[in-house]
């Protein structure tokens, strides 16, 4: 597989996965237009969107946590961004001493849940928690962003992001997103009163908004990351890995 020509930009790479849930107004600010144009059409990024992602409130700090954790100036540092939202070496430097602190200071947490869930995601630091993607999604139960509202298991399906494999592509019109493909997965399912993933099944996924995509070059067997079904960007073998890795160690975590 070959990684896409923007790779190694990490406001770029930070741009793919925040567009869709701005997009469909859930964080950042309204702001969804030019952070797709950046991608699509600029190519590279610069201080102005910088200042775009910055708006994501519960992004924005975990990059700056992570960055701080390894002696990193540049909170969009790729490997910073990558550590977020796919998962790298950078997660383990972060103590839990500043991961307790980041999620009361930063996420307020103290402020949002009540003694008894406050307990039980604290509790999660010493057992290894990381501030991963994942982890907020599994254990942070109502969403963060502009709609503070109860996750549900699609949700957090939708809202994780998601190691999938392209099958084939098919085009149709639907308001203006432009064309569909078919990937195989692994969906989050319930068993036995536990999160996990389940067995891989095939769902539609959107790759363009008005014949603009984020990875103009895609085939099938080609290694993709989902967000809010969309392709955000095509996945080294490596990176993969890595995401399904602390995918299934978030599970496992929140399972205790």
């Amino acid at each position: 597989m070959q990684p896409n020509q923007q790779k190694f930009d990490g406001a770029i790479l930070a741009a793919r996965y925040a567009f869709m849930p701005n997009k469909l107004r859930y964080c950042g600010g309204d702001s969804n237009s030019e952070i797709f144009s950046y991608i699509t059409q600029a190519g590279q990024s610069d201080p102005g969107l910088q200042m775009l992602l910055k708006e994501f409130e519960t992004m924005y700090p975990y990059l700056r946590l992570i960055a701080q954790a390894n002696q990193i100036a540049d909170p969009f540092n790729y490997k910073v961004v990558e550590a977020y939202w796919i998962g790298n070496e950078l997660l383990e430097n972060v103590s839990m001493q500043n991961f307790y602190r980041y999620l009361i200071d930063e996420q307020k947490l103290k402020k949002k849940f009540n003694l008894k869930l406050l307990e039980k995601v604290f509790g999660k630091i010493p057992m290894g928690a990381k501030p991963h993607h994942s982890f907020h999604v599994f254990n942070i139960p109502k969403r963060t962003g502009h709609y503070p509202v109860e996750h549900t298991l699609h949700t957090m399906d939708e809202c994780r992001i998601a190691v999938a494999r392209i099958k084939n592509q098919e085009s149709r019109i639907k308001d203006n997103f432009s064309r569909k493909m078919i990937v195989e997965y692994q969906p989050l399912v319930i068993e036995n009163n536990k999160l996990k993933l389940g067995q891989s099944v095939e769902k539609e996924v959107w790759t363009e908004i008005n014949d603009k995509a984020f990875v103009k070059e895609i085939k099938a067997g080609d290694w993709v990351s989902l967000h809010w079904s969309w392709v955000c960007d095509v996945l080294t073998e490596g990176q993969a890995k890595n995401l399904e890795r602390w995918t299934r160690y978030n599970l496992a975590l929140v399972n205790l």
